[in-house]
C-alpha cells in the first residue's frame, strides 16, 4: 500500500498536537485552535473517528498564574498544569462548539495503560465516546504524575493511545515541516526527509533533542513513537501543525511533512499492549537455541534455554528477553518470579517441580504471552 492509499483508507486517527503549535508568547495560540477543531470536525463529518491528544496544560496555566518560565519543582509544574488543563479544555469546548462538537477530557497515566483491566476500561470508554461522535482530548495526567507512573511525553502517550484505539494512523503536528536531515533551527542547509521506511540508527542521528520551550519531547520522542507505532504495522506522519488545513491535506494523501512507512502486517492488540506499553521490571538472558525458537518457530521460553536473570520481579511481570549478542528480541509475561526463575533457569521442564516443590507450568513465558520485536 503506497502513502496515499494509508491516507485515503484510514477510518480510525489519533491526531497529536505539539506545545509548540498550541502555544504562543503568552499562553494559547487560540487561532490554531480553533483552525485544528474546525479540520476534525470536517474529517468527522466524513465518517472518519477522530482521537485528539492535545500538549497546552503548562503553557495555558503559566498565563493564568503569571509565570514567564516553566518553574524547576515538580509541584509547582503539578500546579500549573492543574490550573492549565482546565483552561485548556475550557478552551477545546468552545472551539468545538462553534462546529456543534462535544469535547471530554481524558488524564492518563502509565499505570492506567499498565494494568490490563484499566486498560481495557479505557479503550471501551474511548470506544463509548466516539460512538457518540465526541471528540476525546486525552493528555498525561500532571498533576498527580511522579517517576514511576511517568508517561514520558505526549508522542509516546499518543503511540500507545494509537496501539490502544487499533486505530490506522498517527498524526503528530508540531512547528516543523518533519524530519529534517539536521536540525533546521540551526542549520538552513537542512532537507526535509519526505518518508522514512527504515528506522535505522542513521534516522536517530538525525533526530534533534532538542524540545521546544514548553514541551517536553523534542524530534527524538517523535521517532521513538514511529518506532512503536510502525512495529505494529501503523503508519505515522511528523507533520507542521501551523499550517492551514494541514490535516485535510494530508488526508487527502497530498504529500508534506515525514512519512513513516508501517512494517508488514497488523500486530494483535494484545501483543501491541505486551510489547509497546507495558514498562519491563527485569531482563531474562537467553541462549542461541532459545532465541532460534522463539524468532524462528514461534516457540515459548523454557527453563532450559536461560542463562541469565537481571531485576527482581513478580509472576505476570513484563520482561525483556536478550539473545546472547545482547540484542533486545522481544518481550513477555512471566509465569514465574525472578527468584525462581534464578533456580531453575537451565533446567528440563521435567525438573522444575523437584526444584521448587510444584511446576505450575511448563513455560517460562508462554507464546500467547510473547510479543516479539526484533527485526532482522
Amino acid at each position: 500500500m503506497n502513502r496515499k492509499s494509508h491516507f485515503t483508507n484510514a477510518r480510525r486517527l489519533v491526531v497529536k498536537v505539539g506545545s509548540n503549535v498550541l502555544t504562543k508568547a503568552r499562553g494559547l495560540n487560540l487561532p490554531v485552535m480553533y483552525a485544528l477543531s474546525g479540520q476534525i470536525s470536517a474529517l468527522m463529518d466524513t465518517g472518519r473517528e477522530v482521537i485528539l491528544v492535545s500538549s497546552g496544560a503548562m503553557a495555558s496555566g503559566m498565563n493564568k498564574i503569571g509565570l514567564d518560565r516553566r518553574p524547576d519543582e515538580i509541584p509547582k509544574r503539578q500546579a500549573i498544569s492543574a490550573v492549565g488543563q482546565a483552561g485548556l479544555i475550557r478552551e477545546y469546548e468552545k472551539a468545538f462548539h462553534v462546529y456543534g462538537r462535544k469535547v471530554a477530557q481524558i488524564l492518563l497515566t502509565s499505570e492506567d495503560l499498565d494494568d490490563r483491566q484499566r486498560y481495557l476500561n479505557g479503550r471501551n470508554t474511548l470506544n463509548t465516546l466516539i460512538d457518540w461522535r465526541v471528540v476525546p482530548v486525552i493528555n498525561e495526567n500532571d498533576t498527580v504524575m511522579v517517576e514511576e507512573i511517568k508517561v514520558g511525553d505526549n508522542d509516546n502517550l499518543a503511540a500507545m493511545i494509537t496501539l490502544l484505539m487499533d486505530a490506522d494512523l498517527l498524526i503528530l503536528l508540531t512547528d516543523i515541516d518533519g524530519l529534517f536531515t539536521r536540525d533546521p533551527r540551526v542549520h538552513p542547509d537542512a532537507r526535509l526527509i519526505p518518508e522514512i521506511a527504515e528506522l535505522d540508527s542513521e534516522v536517530e542521528k538525525m533526530a534533534s533533542d532538542i524540545p521546544g520551550p514548553l514541551g517536553r519531547g523534542g524530534m527524538s520522542s517523535k521517532i521513538k513513537a514511529a518506532r512503536k507505532v510502525t512495529a505494529a504495522g501503523i503508519p505515522m506522519v511528523i507533520a507542521d501543525g501551523t499550517k492551514p488545513d494541514i490535516l485535510k491535506t494530508l488526508m487527502q494523501g497530498d504529500t508534506g511533512g515525514t512519512f513513516f512507512v508501517p512494517k508488514g502486517e497488523r500486530l494483535a492488540s494484545r501483543k501491541s499492549w505486551i510489547a509497546y506499553t507495558l514498562k519491563p521490571k527485569g531482563t531474562i538472558q537467553i541462549d542461541a537455541g532459545a532465541a532460534e525458537a522463539i524468532i524462528g518457530k514461534g516457540k515459548s521460553l523454557l527453563p532450559s534455554g536461560i542463562v541469565g536473570v537481571e531485576g527482581d520481579f513478580l509472576k505476570g511481570a513484563p520482561v525483556t528477553l536478550k539473545t546472547p549478542a545482547c540484542a533486545d528480541i522481544g518481550t513477555g509475561l512471566v509465569n514465574y518470579s525472578a527468584a525462581d526463575i534464578q533456580k531453575i533457569k537451565g533446567l528440563q521442564t521435567d525438573a522444575v517441580e523437584q526444584c521448587l516443590g510444584e511446576k505450575p507450568y511448563d513455560e517460562v513465558i508462554h507464546r500467547d504471552n510473547l510479543a516479539i520485536t526484533y527485526k532482522e
